[in-house]
């Protein structure tokens, strides 16, 4: 019997080595798959929308208007990265905010995928995580007319729920963080 050399395994839906899984630094698996604009994978090969760079640390306004950009252009899942990032980072008082805000994208991508059931309960929790976050008395955190938010997710909630315009379009939808332009 002789030893395998892993590396030399072929997996056998890709035909890509088994050992060549995408890993970082600290050994958590990535998946360098490209990816469509609503983070859904495409297949190896195919070219697909840059993705947001990870464990970014932005001032809150920063944040705030890279995530808008990214709504806008209709790429939510890119906005929930941006979102997390600023979660993760932030001072410890904020960070249901920001886990509200990133719910409510991660909502509006399922939601864009067709995902009813997931868009409108992710829609829910993330504007519930805002609500209750913003019970401590600020409305306007970092810009963000928090109100207007929290009634955009139940109220595109509700509709994805009725059916109307499932799938919805990401970018026609997207919420205006700091109010009506």
């Amino acid at each position: 019997m002789g030893t395998t050399d892993s590396t030399s395994t072929d997996h056998p839906s890709t035909g890509r080595a088994a050992a060549g899984r995408d890993r970082d630094d600290e050994g958590r698996a990535r998946n360098a798959r490209p990816r469509d604009g609503l983070g859904r994978p495409l297949p190896y090969g195919q070219e697909g929308v840059p993705r947001q760079p990870e464990g970014v640390v932005r001032r809150p306004e920063e944040s705030v208007s890279e995530a808008q950009r990214l709504l806008d252009e209709g790429k939510p899942f890119h906005a929930h990265e941006v979102f997390e990032d600023a979660w993760k980072s932030g001072p410890e008082e904020e960070r249901e905010l920001w886990r509200g805000l990133a719910q409510m994208a991660v909502g509006l991508t399922h939601a864009a995928r067709g995902n009813v059931t997931g868009g409108a309960r992710l829609l829910r929790r993330g504007a519930g995580a805002a609500e209750g976050w913003a019970a401590g008395g600020e409305l306007r955190p970092h810009g963000i007319d928090l109100p207007s938010v929290i009634a955009w997710a139940r109220e595109l909630a509700a509709e994805v729920e009725r059916g109307e315009g499932v799938p919805v379009d990401a970018g026609a939808r997207a919420p205006r963080l700091r109010g009506a332009a």
